[in-house]
């Protein structure tokens, strides 16, 4: 199934973090945090402003950082991913 967000909206993949042991110490995966960086999947065409369509800064492929809590979560072909707006995107990693 393919996924197209609309208008403002992106799709990720949440990236998940390398397990880092310190002092011996293994965090079950139900105690860890959601991953804070993700890459993105696909993006819609752009916000309105106005009469005028405004294409989004963010491409596919780009590496982001979001918010623990931000954006819907969805569940593709048995694949995790978040929908959020393009302003609810903290930073681009380059």
């Amino acid at each position: 199934m393919k996924v197209t967000p609309l208008y403002d909206r992106v799709l990720l993949k949440r990236l998940e973090e390398q397990e880092v042991v310190k002092g011996g110490i293994i965090i079950p995966d139900t105690a860890k945090e959601k991953p804070l960086e993700a890459k993105v999947i696909a993006v819609g065409k752009g916000r309105i402003e106005g009469d005028k369509l405004v294409p989004l800064e963010i491409k596919a492929g780009d590496k982001v950082l979001i918010g623990k809590f931000s954006g819907t979560d969805v569940t593709v072909d048995d694949e995790e991913y978040v929908i959020v707006r393009e302003e609810e995107i903290l930073a681009k990693i380059s």
